[in-house]
């Protein structure tokens, strides 16, 4: 919305092919072939002399800075999938569902206590393992592919839906000229980056997983593939129905909180569409939230030789006080 629609997709759908995949294919195989997070897995693989360790450090900020603001987004996910479940959101026109979220943020309170579960509750998976608990929480993820589906399917019925279709889907360069080129190739870059989760190590940690009868480049792609039919598909969402009720597209990450309890309110069922959508949304947003903590974690595991328990423990006290800045960035500072 912000960078002017198709265009960007565009622009966007490249960087994944010409960055995106090779990256993360890089990532898989430094863990891979050093068996470690980020934290040692430079100095276990570089040549002697060399400074590649570094990047363990800038790795394991980058982490913890994403995760000081991802938290509280997190939270704002779990706390929706209550709200439209409790009924709070029926009934309510287009400028009383968008007061709902500024009231959210508003409420230094509210924010903390849903961020802390949170951290609270990503951590506990952490601390049951991989296998019995990364995997087992986004298998659950599969149904959110045929509710998105349903959704977009909807979304494209909604009076005005087309223009937002056209927005969305038929790129208008002299349009993107006027935000600026080079903001949207860096808005695109940016993107490509952040949605594959590439860039800070925080993928290396599942390469240390991988067997080696698994294809990286297999792996990589089923991953893009994946996140960008995902990605492609919120979008057929969201920006078909800001068209339809009056929103503006540029509004930023509040648009899923506001153009979508619209579009529930006009559903039959729509609470109970709505609860359902959030709760995978929180599903999608806790496995970011998780891996990035897998990755925390066993950078303490491995750098100081910690148990699982004790990095686990640290840690969650740690990202609940480094998460309150955010937090109170919209209402008390």
């Amino acid at each position: 919305g912000k960078y002017g629609g198709a265009a960007f997709i565009l622009i966007y759908l490249i960087f994944l092919v010409l960055l995106g995949l090779p990256v993360l294919v890089c990532e898989f195989a430094v863990g891979r072939a050093s068996r470690k997070s980020t934290a040692r897995a430079f100095h276990d693989l570089e040549p002697e002399g060399a400074n590649f360790h570094n990047f363990s450090y800038m790795s394991m900020v980058s982490n913890y800075v994403l995760m000081m603001f991802y938290t509280m987004v997190a939270g704002w996910m779990l706390y929706y999938c209550y709200a439209m479940a409790a009924g709070k959101l029926d009934g309510k026109d287009s400028a009383q569902v968008a007061d709902y979220f500024t009231g959210l943020q508003d409420s230094a309170g509210t924010m903390t206590l849903w961020m802390i579960i949170v951290v609270v509750l990503s951590f506990g998976v952490c601390s049951l393992g991989v296998q019995r608990g990364l995997e087992k929480i986004t298998k659950v993820m599969i149904c959110l592919l045929a509710l998105i589906v349903v959704l977009a399917v909807h979304s494209l019925t909604l009076d005005g839906a087309m223009e937002g279709v056209k927005f969305y889907l038929v790129p208008d360069f002299a349009a993107m000229a006027e935000i600026g080129i080079g903001n949207v190739i860096f808005g695109a870059l940016s993107q490509a980056f952040f949605t594959l989760s590439i860039g800070a190590g925080s993928m290396t940690i599942f390469g240390s997983y991988l067997g080696k009868d698994r294809s990286l480049l297999g792996e990589s792609l089923h991953i893009t593939i994946l996140d960008t039919f995902v990605a492609l598909m919120a979008g057929l969402i969201i920006i078909p129905a800001c068209f339809a009720f009056g929103v503006e597209p540029g509004a930023g990450p509040g648009l899923v909180f506001i153009t979508l309890p619209n579009v529930f309110n006009q559903m039959t069922g729509g609470k109970i569409w709505g609860a359902l959508f959030f709760l995978f949304m929180s599903f999608a947003s806790l496995s970011t939230v998780i891996a990035v903590f897998e990755n925390i974690i066993s950078y303490s595991m491995d750098r100081k030789g910690w148990s699982r328990g004790k990095a686990v423990i640290v840690n969650m006290v740690a990202m609940i006080l480094l998460s309150l800045p955010a937090v109170f960035g919209f209402n008390i500072l």
